[in-house]
């Protein structure tokens, strides 16, 4: 049997990822069971007050988000001291304490952004989600997203 066919699927989205202090990550979290708490405007704002926060302690700035209502896109840039499980862990346990109860599922999905990759281009696309989902028209009618071009 294959070596990736032993493994639980947890451990295969760990292979080959790597925190590199200073490097673009587009990170994507869900929420358990797809389960839409972000409906609730007060949970969206913890989270981005979260989101804020991590800049504010130099772990990650972000680059641009859009919080759906069962899952999230982050653009953002490593800080120096904390590795991306770590930043990423540190977001998903305040939102979860703050919210008092299980939010979001085990792992997340990141990238690691390449320097011939168009950020404002993925900044543009992560921030059209709602408009693509069919939540809004325009982005301008969605109230959780941000991006440093704007």
């Amino acid at each position: 049997m294959a070596m990736n066919q032993q493994m639980p699927l947890s451990h295969r989205l760990r292979l080959g990822r790597h925190s590199l202090a200073g490097q673009v990550y587009m990170v994507t979290v869900v929420t358990i069971g797809r389960r839409p708490w972000f409906e609730d405007f007060w949970a969206a704002r913890v989270l981005v007050g979260h989101l804020k926060k991590e800049h504010e302690l130099h772990r990650a700035s972000t680059l641009a988000y859009v919080l759906m209502p069962d899952h999230l896109h982050w653009l953002m840039q490593l800080g120096e001291d904390v590795p991306l499980s770590q930043t990423v862990r540190s977001v998903k346990s305040l939102t979860t304490h703050r919210l008092g109860h299980p939010v979001w599922q085990r792992g997340y999905h990141d990238h690691a952004v390449r320097s011939d990759e168009d950020l404002q281009a993925m900044a543009r696309y992560i921030v059209a989600n709602p408009v693509r989902a069919g939540l809004v028209s325009s982005v301008a009618d969605y109230p959780h997203w941000d991006a440093v071009w704007l």
